[in-house]
């Protein structure tokens, strides 16, 4: 029966239908076709999806990435990066990514960074003579690295249906998500010297340099400001979101004054959307968590992997092709939601530490959103460049295999994943 269930959801999500409307009918339809469970249940397990205080948090990172990006924040950090290596072959490529990096302490969101940086980024790198389809590749690509690096939404979705120390998960992503960085880095060199791409002249002058760090100054503590209260734990998750919206809104109204009081109606109702959005769909997970615990699917699984003799290798080598997979066909979030509480039991049971398993099922998914049809950064990037999405998927190929190499090296290294959680949080 539950192969009934996914198989309802993957041809409603086929023909078109929304992700979070599909789960949701196909969810119903099981339970009318099953006959045992009550409809009564819809509603309790909806609420019970989205009944935790964490949850608060993520459409504060959210309302912090937006505010960023409607502030021109990103545009000073953007600035100050390409002083520092705007000149080289392949400049502002790096830039991207340098700028990704950064604004990824503050969202916890690919699609908010990518829209913060890729709208900045992209048509000066095509005013700059780089083609629409190598712009939009590094830019998406870079965008990845937004949910790895601490703060991510996605780990706070781990954290809270699982029970893993958050802060942990935050930890855990740092190093994979700098590693991410420098092979990104490594590949923008060797294309951008295979391509010849244009090198620009600028003056490096101290006066510009003072400008810039006084400009942006303030935006490279936002990442600072939150990281600390999270790690050191002076503040709770929650608290750290709401601290980083009020920081953000501080500098863009009185020290940058580049946003206006009259803006942030509009500003907020654009955040409450994308919020919704994503907690709908935490509520229709509600519902299909509660069917698979009914089916037992869990158990299921915890007896088949002994039955195949699978050891930690292959165990981990299945989990990651799983989710590349499942990354291609479904939304990362459901994706998330519904199965890593049906295979941590399993990991654990094999030894693999919880804060490992759950970054480099973050990575994965992550990684589906460059990977067609659903992938969602392709779309958002071929819409910023005015590029046609076959072109981009075929220009993007060389950044998801060198993503995928940082995937499998924190896969099998779990070192490069836990040794700083252990460090610092014991």
């Amino acid at each position: 029966m539950i192969a009934l269930l996914f198989l309802m959801l993957f041809a409603l999500v086929a023909v078109g239908m929304n992700i979070w409307l599909a789960m949701g009918i196909s969810g119903v339809l099981y339970i009318l076709i099953q006959g045992e469970m009550s409809l009564r249940l819809v509603a309790s397990s909806m609420v019970g999806g989205v009944d935790s205080t964490t949850l608060v948090a993520i459409p504060f990172f959210i309302l912090a990435g937006d505010l960023m990006n409607r502030s021109g924040i990103t545009m000073k950090l953007t600035q100050l990066a390409d002083y520092f290596v705007g000149r080289a072959k392949g400049g502002l490529a790096y830039v991207a990514v340098i700028v990704n990096v950064i604004v990824a302490g503050v969202s916890g969101s690919a699609v908010a960074d990518a829209s913060a940086v890729s709208s900045v980024v992209i048509p000066t790198m095509l005013k700059r003579g780089y083609d629409k389809a190598f712009a939009a590749s590094i830019n998406g690509a870079a965008a990845v690295i937004g949910p790895i690096i601490p703060p991510s939404i996605p780990m706070i979705f781990i954290g809270v249906i699982s029970g893993i120390s958050i802060g942990k998960l935050f930890l855990g992503g740092v190093v994979p998500g700098l590693m991410m960085g420098g092979i990104l880095i490594a590949m923008i060199f060797v294309l951008s010297r295979r391509r010849n791409y244009p090198t620009v002249e600028m003056e490096m002058d101290l006066g510009t340099l003072r400008r810039l760090i006084r400009d942006s100054f303030f935006a490279l503590m936002a990442p600072l400001i939150i990281l600390f209260g999270i790690i050191f734990g002076v503040v709770t998750l929650v608290e750290v979101s709401v601290l980083a919206v009020l920081y953000i809104l501080f500098i863009s109204i009185f020290v940058y004054r580049s946003i206006r009081i009259r803006d942030l109606p509009r500003i907020f109702m654009h955040s409450a959307v994308f919020s919704a959005a994503i907690m709908i769909i935490f509520a229709v997970v509600g519902l299909y968590q509660y069917i698979v615990a009914y089916e037992q699917l869990g158990e299921m699984l915890g007896e088949l992997i002994p039955a195949l003799n699978l050891n930690r290798f292959w165990f981990l080598l299945l989990v990651n092709i799983f989710f590349l997979i499942m990354g291609c066909i479904l939304d990362a979030v459901p994706v998330m939601l519904i199965f890593f509480p049906v295979l941590l039991p399993t990991a654990i049971q094999l030894g693999i530490d919880p804060t490992h398993f759950g970054v480099i099922v973050v990575m994965n998914l992550m990684i589906g959103l460059l990977t067609p049809p659903i992938g969602v950064l392709l779309f958002l990037e071929a819409k910023i460049a005015n590029l046609g999405f076959d072109k981009l998927v075929r220009g993007i190929w060389p950044f998801t295999l060198s993503l995928i190499v940082v995937l499998l090296l924190c896969t099998y290294i779990p070192g490069l994943v836990t040794y700083l959680p252990n460090l610092i949080l014991g």
